[in-house]
């Protein structure tokens, strides 16, 4: 692979780091204070909304889309710089570009397996940026890191479905613009082949039966940007027959498609998410002084900031790679190197952090700087998207089976 990036990438890359410069850091405080005055935490600050405005009148806009007729048609070697610097303030960048999770996983699945009406009704204003979505796939009574677990039951009943199920972590749930879920359930829960059972099927939020029964924290948090993550009821839900996405059985290799761009985008973040530790770091470490010597000067500070760079470095490489496979080989044809960078880059960024927060003393762990919540968003991708013991256990069974 080359490791130059193209004049489209580079151009694009200008582009959003100026962007992310001039409006985006200036506005993470700015956009805190005026959520504290909303009426609902849940509502959209007014400078989002000012700065998604801005994004789009600068070309920056569905980036993540590598259909040319929907998004900016990059691919995925060309995006991940991109999602790398987006990352740098991942509850704003990704938000005020229309490249936020759940969205993206979601435009990507109607791009891809949503038929015209679909795409029509629910695509269009997605990629817009005038809904929001969801997508329910977790559940609180099974160990889901298993997907065949799942026990939501999607009965077909003349020409309607009736969806029955209760999810929690459903990740845009709460945000008063989502107006539509993908749900994963299972059409023939006694199948014999457990990876045909489930399908996913449309369900919009007004759909009567549909309850939001609380917002579920994270550390503490609520991701009051991505639209925070609820617990949400389907009971016997009805939405029309044509609200079924490709076919009966088709939910499990529809999830496959959807989590492999998903999991190298989160990826990409984490590698900003570091960079920003390494910087809020060094600029630590020349500002503060204990026990007679700046913090830069202290042998142990080095160590830090010489591993974080080392491990940075190291992971964007394996990042790149897997984004040049994916090119050029497909999701499938890079199916270790997309495990691989699952289940190292949120533990290399952990930790990263977890320096960056020791370094910081009281002021790391407090709101005024962003290190506790780029913590808790890190640590949490060592569970979202399949745990790093499942990624580990389908990894070694691929390296064994060359022996066996």
């Amino acid at each position: 692979m080359d490791f130059a990036f193209d004049a489209r990438t580079e151009e694009l890359r200008g582009k959003l780091l100026a962007f992310m410069d001039e409006y985006v850091y200036p506005a993470e405080a700015v956009a805190h204070e005026q959520r504290a005055l909303l009426a609902s935490p849940w509502q959209t600050p007014a400078v989002v909304e000012e700065l998604k405005a801005e994004a789009r009148r600068q070309g920056l806009w569905n980036l993540f889309l590598p259909d040319s007729e929907y998004g900016a048609g990059l691919t995925n070697l060309q995006y991940a710089p991109l999602a790398e610097i987006m990352g740098r303030s991942p509850q704003l960048a990704p938000t005020v570009t229309n490249c936020a999770a759940p969205d993206t996983g979601n435009m990507e699945v109607l791009t891809q397996f949503g038929d015209k009406q679909q795409r029509k009704q629910w695509l269009e204003p997605l990629l817009a940026g005038e809904i929001r979505s969801a997508f329910a796939m977790t559940e609180p009574d099974v160990a889901s890191s298993d997907a065949t677990n799942i026990t939501t039951h999607i009965e077909r009943d003349g020409d309607e479905y009736v969806v029955t199920g209760r999810k929690w972590y459903i990740s845009g749930a709460m945000h008063p613009d989502c107006k539509i879920f993908i749900v994963m359930g299972k059409t023939d829960p006694e199948g014999s082949d457990i990876r045909r059972q489930q399908s996913m099927i449309l369900v919009p939020r007004d759909t009567p039966g549909v309850t939001i029964k609380r917002a579920m924290q994270v550390f503490g948090y609520e991701d009051h940007y991505h639209g925070g993550h609820a617990e949400v009821i389907f009971d016997h839900a009805r939405v029309p027959a044509s609200n079924l996405i490709g076919e009966e059985g088709g939910g499990f290799a529809i999830a496959q498609a959807r989590l492999g761009p998903g999991r190298i985008h989160h990826c990409m973040r984490l590698i900003g998410m570091a960079e920003r530790a390494i910087e809020l770091m060094c600029r630590r470490a020349v500002s503060r002084t204990a026990f007679g010597k700046t913090l830069a000067q202290q042998g142990v500070v080095h160590n830090w900031i010489a591993d974080a760079r080392v491990t940075v470095e190291q992971l964007r490489l394996l990042v790149l790679k897997t984004a040049w496979l994916m090119d050029t080989v497909g999701n499938r044809g890079a199916h270790t190197e997309i495990q691989s960078i699952k289940i190292a880059t949120p533990r290399a960024v952990v930790d990263i952090l977890d320096r960056a927060i020791q370094l910081h003393g009281a002021g790391g762990v407090s709101q005024d700087f962003p290190l506790a919540e780029l913590y808790a968003g890190a640590r949490t991708l060592m569970i979202a998207d399949g745990p790093d013991e499942v990624h580990q256990r389908s990894l070694a069974r691929r390296e064994l089976k060359r022996y066996v």
